[in-house]
């Protein structure tokens, strides 16, 4: 019974959709490169300028994107049956999913200016979990026992990064920033329950090309109400907030957007702890930064955790599995 049970999950790992796992890997990693461009953008511009140049960049790329996708002569695209008519519900939860975007942006910028790095990371790494219990609450989605077992040992292996620096921590200080970052955590959870929505009827390019949209229409009174500068001033400041829409927007998010047609939210959103392994690693090549023993104990436990959600039947869209198995029997029977 275990080998069966044993060969039943390998099978689930092997029938991840190639495309979309490749989407999600290259996403994370794009994600990943964030920070570096964030941290050379606020040398000359503020939190909200930086969100507000990477959104509104990123929409114009999107929206240029779109253009070229609609136009009538092009090559049919993959996906069948996408609806072009918006309704009014639909673009109202294409504007949601850009509001919901800023919105946990602000919080997270906002949260490292009241408390620590290490607090407002940990606590923004909490993603899956609002993720999963939005997709129950709301959706009544069920998670077996090891995708979920999967998804708190990866984020202790996300925690374990930020250990030194909690233990000399004074929480009574920074609460206001804590609860600043897990608000932004819920926003950034409910966020892929929205965008996998929108993924059964629309493509990745219309949903980001609205989403960053209404991201940057919200963003650009919270930028011009906290008194920042709206644009960079230099070349290298230009270079950051340009490489962080087309890198860290277009294709960190556009690619994991993309990615939900076949994969769940909820796995998704758990692959995401990978960023700050990715961050640190790059931290490491580009800035000279020291790795300690934790990194690399945190990277093992994050892919530890990686694996029980990967071999759970809760990481793959059941009707992606179930046109596997129907694509395997016609196999069978063709060459059997």
């Amino acid at each position: 019974m275990d080998a069966t049970h044993k060969v039943s999950r390998l099978q689930l790992f092997l029938s991840l959709p190639i495309d979309a796992l490749a989407a999600l890997i290259a996403s994370i990693v794009s994600l990943s490169f964030s920070p570096i461009f964030i941290r050379l953008s606020e040398v000359e511009i503020g939190p909200n300028a930086t969100a507000f140049n990477r959104f509104w960049i990123a929409a114009i790329g999107f929206w240029l994107l779109n253009s070229f996708l609609n136009v009538p002569h092009q090559k049919q695209d993959t996906e069948q049956g996408i609806q072009k008519t918006l309704s009014r519900p639909e673009i109202g939860l294409l504007i949601a999913d850009g509001m919901l975007l800023s919105m946990g942006t602000i919080c997270w910028t906002w949260s490292l200016t009241k408390t620590s790095v290490a607090n407002s990371s940990m606590i923004h790494n909490l993603i899956p979990i609002f993720t999963i219990l939005g997709g129950w609450l709301v959706f009544g989605k069920l998670f077996e026992n090891r995708f979920i077992l999967g998804t708190f040992i990866a984020i202790a292996g996300v925690m374990l990064l930020e250990v030194n620096d909690l233990f000399s921590l004074s929480i009574g200080q920074q609460l206001i920033g804590d609860l600043a970052a897990l608000l932004s955590a819920v926003f950034f959870g409910v966020h892929p329950l929205i965008a996998e929505q929108l993924r059964t009827k629309f493509n990745a390019v219309k949903i980001m090309t609205w989403s960053s949209t209404a991201s940057f229409m919200l963003l650009l009174p919270v930028t011009i109400f906290a008194q920042e500068q709206l644009f960079p001033s230099s070349i290298t400041g230009w270079f950051s907030v340009i490489g962080l829409a087309f890198v860290g927007q277009m294709l960190g998010i556009g690619l994991w957007t993309y990615c939900l047609k076949k994969l769940s939210s909820g796995f998704a959103s758990l692959f995401g702890l990978l960023a700050p392994i990715f961050s640190s690693l790059e931290g490491w090549t580009i800035f000279s930064e020291n790795i300690e023993l934790w990194t690399w104990v945190s990277f093992m436990v994050i892919l530890f955790g990686m694996y029980l959600a990967i071999s759970s039947k809760f990481a793959i869209k059941s009707q992606v599995i179930e046109e596997g198995r129907r694509q395997n029997a016609e196999e069978k029977i063709t060459y059997g």
